[in-house]
């Protein structure tokens, strides 16, 4: 545990009274009490690409932030055998589960990869600290259509700000690269190599995208001084070798070694309360690395930002809205979720590529098509037969999904029509560009094509911008509440990866709410008007 400031200790210290359910209104009214029983200025719900954003940027401005992670850390060890892999899977694959995502047995552990079958939809998440970033495919994509940009946004979000500010602010931190050329010319990626020469042949704007790894690592793994894991395609379930740059070894380290961020593993927040006149009460029950609750923990905070990722965010309110504990909360919480525009293409008759490396390497585009803009990606497919690749594809999605609150289980589940009109646009999209890939690169035998919409690993929406929160990430109703994952965005991150833009949207909505909110607030409440902030409720 890094250093902490004397008010961050008696702040632990008194989590004992939080969780025997004593706290005074003493200590919740800082009017009346010294500044060294203040409870946390600033909690921080999830340790993901939203959530390590606002704990770094956060501790810069001097804030204490606690982080809660429902996950356990995964350092890297020596051994470099933190994680488990495709070809032998364990408990750490999964979490809390029986089976990974695709049907394998396995222990029941905290592991880093969660499957959520919700009503229509499979939905993958990350659980660890570090979020999403520990089984992703390492792509750092901008949006790079302008038009869809615009479109997808309404205005709310200027390219511009982001392509000269946010992204490349994001990019400082984690330093994402396209895969050098000596690596590229390996065995281990003529996939790569043979997606980036039919995206050619067929007349689609393409290009190497920029990927969360240190190639320097990866050139280890090739010389065989590390074990082999980018170049076998080892990503879901992390990275042994530590070559991702996942949000553990960047953003969340910095942010740790201000000594004003602590994080908090294996917590599960459960509820969140308004506090009168102060702020917010969070309940969060602490596990052990087999699910089992060792102890409910009543933390308070003065702001309280959420990044629990789009399913975690969006059920946290949309369940606080239900029982009453955040009753302002309007009625666009839970709606405009979106699978990104997901979609799995597997494609046959290929020229052999037994390469198995990743992450995912190449980009083709697909703007101007009239069915609806697409770009496709390849990325690894460690068991694939010869002849065989597959492909993420994704466009706009025509269809949203609701979180409802399900009283038999005290649970909020997520609800996605299917089969509908704006399903069968997205897919008709995707398979007119596939078909001009495979007529322009078959020859004596055909190329065949099929999509999947089965399931998301890009879950986006549940608390829209200009919608159920300003178009900063502040909670409308709210003083002090904000999101700044990827439930702000409209189900789609405008036909990219959205873990670039995630992070380039917290960086946006936390730069303005701190100061806007958090330093505005402190002078005033220095100068004992705290509760008369003017246009600060919302």
């Amino acid at each position: 545990m890094v250093h902490m400031r004397s008010g961050r200790r008696r702040f632990l210290q008194n989590s004992a009274l939080f969780t025997g359910g004593l706290l005074t209104t003493s200590l919740l009214d800082t009017r009346h009490s010294m500044a060294r029983d203040e409870p946390i200025e600033a909690v921080v719900i999830g340790s993901g690409y939203g959530g390590s954003v606002a704990a770094l940027r956060l501790a810069q401005a001097g804030i204490n932030t606690l982080v809660i992670e429902r996950g356990r850390r995964w350092p890297i060890t020596s051994a470099q055998n933190t994680f488990t892999t495709f070809r032998n899977p364990d408990g750490r694959a999964a979490w809390l589960s029986p089976t990974t995502f695709d049907g394998v047995p396995v222990n029941i552990y905290t592991g880093v990869l969660e499957s959520n079958n919700e009503d229509g939809i499979l939905v993958l998440r990350g659980a660890g600290v570090g979020g999403g970033s520990l089984v992703n495919n390492a792509g750092m994509v901008q949006p790079r259509n302008r038009g869809v940009f615009n479109q997808v946004f309404s205005g709310l979000l200027k390219y511009e700000d982001f392509t000269n500010i946010y992204y490349p602010r994001v990019r400082s931190i984690i330093q994402p690269s396209p895969i050098p050329n000596d690596i590229l010319s390996t065995f281990y990626y003529d996939s790569t190599r043979l997606f980036v020469q039919e995206a050619t042949r067929a007349g689609f704007s393409n290009y190497l995208l920029d990927l969360a790894v240190d190639w320097d690592i990866v050139r280890e793994e090739i010389a065989g001084r590390k074990t082999p894991s980018t170049i076998n395609g080892e990503i879901w379930y992390g990275c042994n070798s530590g070559a991702k740059r996942s949000l553990d070894h960047n953003y969340l380290s910095l942010a740790e070694k201000t000594g004003l961020v602590e994080i908090l593993p294996l917590h599960v927040v459960t509820s969140i309360n308004e506090v009168g006149g102060y702020g917010y009460r969070i309940t969060c029950d602490q596990i052990n690395e087999f699910g089992e609750v060792i102890t409910t923990k009543y933390i308070t905070c003065r702001y309280l930002f959420l990044a629990a990722g789009s399913l975690g965010t969006s059920k946290l309110l949309v369940k606080a809205k239900t029982k009453g504990t955040l009753p302002r909360l309007n009625d666009y919480v839970g709606k405009f979720w979106g699978t990104n525009g997901d979609a799995i293409v597997s494609r046959s008759n290929l020229p052999v590529a037994n390469g198995k490396g990743g992450f995912a390497g190449a980009i083709l585009e697909d703007f101007n098509n009239p069915k609806g803009p697409n770009i496709i990606m390849n990325y690894p497919d460690w068991n694939g037969l010869p002849g065989t690749q597959e492909y993420l594809a994704i466009g706009l999605p025509k269809q949203y999904g609701s979180f409802r609150y399900d009283a038999s289980l005290d649970d909020v589940r997520l609800h996605l029509p299917r089969n509908t009109p704006g399903d069968k646009a997205l897919m008709s999209s995707i398979e007119s560009t596939l078909g001009v890939l495979d007529e322009r690169n078959s020859t004596s035998t055909q190329i065949k094509s099929e999509v999947s919409y089965a399931g998301t690993a890009h879950p986006l929406g549940g608390c829209r911008l200009g919608k159920a929160c300003d178009e900063y990430g502040r909670v409308l109703g709210y003083r002090g509440l904000y999101v700044v994952d990827g439930a702000l965005l409209p189900g789609t991150a405008a036909c990219a990866n959205p873990a670039l833009t995630i992070a380039a949207l917290a960086e946006r909505c936390v730069e303005k709410i701190i100061a806007e909110d958090i330093n505005f607030g402190q002078f005033h409440r220095r100068k004992g008007r705290y509760n008369n902030i003017p246009g600060r409720a919302r």
